[in-house]
């Protein structure tokens, strides 16, 4: 099984990305459209891997994923955003794709990260 936390603050990009990594293999998903309520879910069940999106409505994807990583230990991140340059702390493992992103590409980059079941 692999649980994936996607902090998209925008829905319909967000089912987009649970079909793409579904499709991968992703078995699992919770949803979250700011900082806090990331943090919320990754309480409420760990993830395996984390997608997420650099600029949300409220805080911002990198600051969620600290706070993440900080409390549960380390997850392979995805960053999926339009503003690339803006992501900050985005260090390596952490890959960092730009949108539009394209759905083979989603999938290689899970692929990569996602733990071996």
């Amino acid at each position: 099984m692999c649980h994936v936390l996607i902090i998209e603050d925008e829905p319909l990009l967000a089912f987009d990305l649970q079909d793409m990594l579904a499709a991968a293999g992703a078995t699992s998903f919770a949803f979250a459209e700011t900082e806090d309520d990331a943090v919320s879910e990754a309480r409420a069940r760990r993830p395996d891997v984390i997608t997420s999106d650099v600029m949300l409505r409220e805080g911002t994807g990198p600051q969620a994923v600290a706070v993440i990583v900080e409390e549960i230990g380390p997850v392979p991140v995805i960053y999926i955003t339009g503003s690339p340059d803006q992501c900050a702390p985005c260090d390596p493992p952490a890959r960092v794709l730009a949108k539009p992103v394209a759905d083979a590409m989603v999938r290689a980059a899970f692929r990569e990260v996602a733990p071996v079941t």
